[in-house]
């Protein structure tokens, strides 16, 4: 069970097949996002709020952040790791990716598995943090981290 209720989901934001051709209408720039999947010994997974300031601030989500220009999903994701919440990753296995349609911003999750890394958790964002199993027992979580809860209830599952 993912557990994440209706009511504590933003109203305003739609999940994206990105394989179905929008209409002119819809068509929107997509923003790159690499988003890390933190997953400890215990089989625990990282959640963070979003920082105060940011849209949906006080929501759960799996840390990360933008793409920068020429660069790769996996080294974003170390950067945004390192300047987010402070620890270092040699690598991360990317897993899937989702596309989805916030009022503010249309953005494709790049999600990766993270299993080892260096350094302490640091909130350097001024955010929370929480390890998490299924179900979770935060909320609200952020839209975009809906489908990986239930990908990752799917592999307990198997």
């Amino acid at each position: 069970m993912v557990n994440a209720k209706p009511e504590t989901l933003a109203a305003d934001v739609t999940v994206v097949d990105p394989d179905v051709p929008r209409t002119s209408t819809e068509q929107r720039a997509i923003t790159e996002v690499a988003v890390g999947i933190l997953i400890n010994a215990q089989g625990q997974f990282l959640l963070t709020t979003r920082p105060t300031g940011k849209v949906y601030a006080g929501y759960w989500e799996f840390p990360g952040g933008k793409l920068e220009a020429n660069e790769t999903v996996v080294d974003a994701l170390k950067r945004e790791l390192h300047e987010e919440i402070g620890i270092d990753i040699s690598n991360a296995e990317i897993w899937r990716n989702s596309v989805i349609d916030y009022p503010h911003a249309l953005v494709r999750l790049h999600f990766c598995k993270v299993t080892q890394w260096q350094g302490q958790l640091q909130m350097r964002e001024g955010q929370t943090f929480a390890w998490q199993k299924l179900p979770v027992q935060v909320s609200p979580v952020l839209a975009g981290a809906i489908p990986v809860l239930q990908w990752l209830a799917a592999e307990a599952i198997q």
